[in-house]
């Protein structure tokens, strides 16, 4: 039976981290490891914080397309696997009440000035395509 967006933010509930790909210069993918900041009822957006200096946003204002992906606790440890990948556009955000509006206590560990850290962007990734596979079954949903 196809999934739902709500069907899968369920299940995206738990996952912690995701990888963000990005067009690096020359035609290279380059990925990193974001917080996904758990516990956010996906609707197509998700948003990560970085530092303004760092590769990455050099290659989203070159080329803001970029795919996000996930893995559930259920993917491991031999259990059933639940996997997603997101394609999409990201935004680059410079703005503090923005920045309040996403920010968790748990990423004060990266950044210790909280919104108010030099340098802070958010990265908006507003999906467009989301690939899933849960055990057996697979499918695609256009946002």
């Amino acid at each position: 039976m196809p999934r739902t967006l709500a069907d899968l933010s369920s299940k995206m509930r738990d996952i912690d981290f995701a990888m963000l790909s990005t067009h690096a210069q020359g035609g290279a993918i380059g990925a990193r490891p974001m917080s996904n900041n758990r516990e956010v009822d996906y609707d197509g957006d998700s948003y990560y914080f970085t530092h303004d200096s760092t590769t990455m946003v050099q290659d989203i204002q070159r080329d803001p397309q970029v795919g996000l992906s996930f893995l559930g606790k259920s993917g491991l440890l031999g259990q059933r696997p639940f996997f997603v990948a997101v394609e999409g556009n990201a935004d680059l955000i410079r703005d503090k009440a923005a920045f309040a509006e996403h920010w968790t206590k748990d990423i004060d560990r990266w950044f210790e000035n909280g919104i108010d850290t030099p340098g802070l962007v958010l990265i908006k990734v507003h999906a467009s395509r989301v690939h899933y596979w849960d055990g057996e079954d697979e499918g695609e949903l256009t946002v």
